[in-house]
């Protein structure tokens, strides 16, 4: 971070994430973390880096910084997580037009309070003043986590997804942080105003990001799961397709999954067709587990436990279309 910010106040913020195998603090040029220390035999570093798109825009708009930061490590652990990694820690990185402290802390907490849901430690960042490249109330963040997973426990779709291996869904908390353009262009400033579902509909589309930590670390303790994929841009059709090995297809099902009632209301209102919707959003799925048929039930009945509402939303089969809807 920047040391015209306020060191003290963040240095605060980020300490409470900290635990012993943190070196470094807000006054070095670079972060330190003990590897030496996790215990691993065979350690691959997995690492993820994303921002929030244009999600910031609606956010700026109504004053919801904390968002900002909840999504920004949302996105990066989330990806991290679908090949078993464990996160390890993260950091961040902020732009601006001019820098305001309360912003900016605001920002930070959004990242450190979700750090602290999954054990990561937010070891640093940079914050960036760039006056003519952003407006004077912009921001843009990126961020960045690491995390670590033994080798032989390593989820590779492309090596473990077999024919006959069914998919299961955990349900997205709304639109997460993909397709915000689409939706600045189908509802005005005003429409952010109205009620939806009882409340203001600008409220429904900043529901933070769910981070899928929890269900999928709990899973990868005791089961052998083939694949994992994160759903975001490019909806299920993409985001699958990049686990998928040769000669092989997902099919889904689109009558078993629960979508999210916040993508009707924006086709309806947008007049988006099918496909359009599907190639953008994540239609209420958010993160996809590929697992032996054999465990289906198990891994159910172990996500309810969790308190997760679970779904089988297609399988596997023996063709070369990759993923397919239906």
């Amino acid at each position: 971070m920047k040391k015209s910010m306020t060191i003290c106040n963040l240095s605060k913020i980020l300490e409470k994430t900290y635990n012993n195998r943190v070196m470094s603090t807000l006054n070095n040029f670079s972060s330190f973390y003990k590897m030496y220390e996790c215990g691993y035999k065979e350690p691959i570093l997995v690492s993820g880096v994303d921002g929030v798109g244009t999600k910031l825009r609606l956010a700026i708009d109504f004053k919801k910084y904390g968002v900002i930061g909840e999504d920004c490590f949302a996105m990066c652990v989330n990806d991290v997580l679908c090949h078993g990694a464990i996160p390890l820690f993260f950091l961040d990185y902020l732009a601006c037009g001019k820098l305001d402290t309360a912003i900016i802390e605001k920002i930070i907490q959004g990242i450190a309070i979700s750090c602290k849901k999954t054990n990561t430690c937010l070891i640093g960042g940079e914050t960036a003043e760039m006056p003519g490249i952003y407006q004077e109330n912009d921001y843009d963040i990126a961020g960045f986590c690491v995390g670590i997973v033994e080798k032989n426990h390593l989820v590779d779709g492309k090596k473990l997804i077999r024919e006959g291996d069914i998919l299961i869904g955990l349900p997205s908390s709304g639109v997460h942080s993909n397709g915000f353009s689409v939706i600045r262009n189908i509802f005005s400033s005003e429409d952010f105003l109205k009620f939806f579902q009882k409340k203001p509909f600008y409220e429904t589309l900043l529901i933070p990001t769910r981070i899928y930590h929890f269900p999928i670390y709990t899973l990868l303790k005791t089961f052998v799961i083939h694949g994992l994929a994160h759903i975001t841009g490019g909806g299920i059709l993409d985001n699958l397709s990049r686990i998928i090995p040769e000669n092989l297809s997902a099919v889904i099902e689109k009558e078993k999954i629960p979508i999210h009632p916040v993508f009707n209301y924006i086709r309806e209102r947008g007049n988006l067709s099918e496909q359009k919707m599907w190639n953008t959003f994540n239609m209420g799925v958010g993160m996809i587990i590929v697992v032996s048929f054999k465990e289906r039930d198990s891994i159910l009945e172990k996500l309810y436990f969790l308190g997760e509402k679970p779904f089988v939303l297609g399988n596997i089969v023996k063709e070369n279309k990759k993923v397919f809807l239906k």
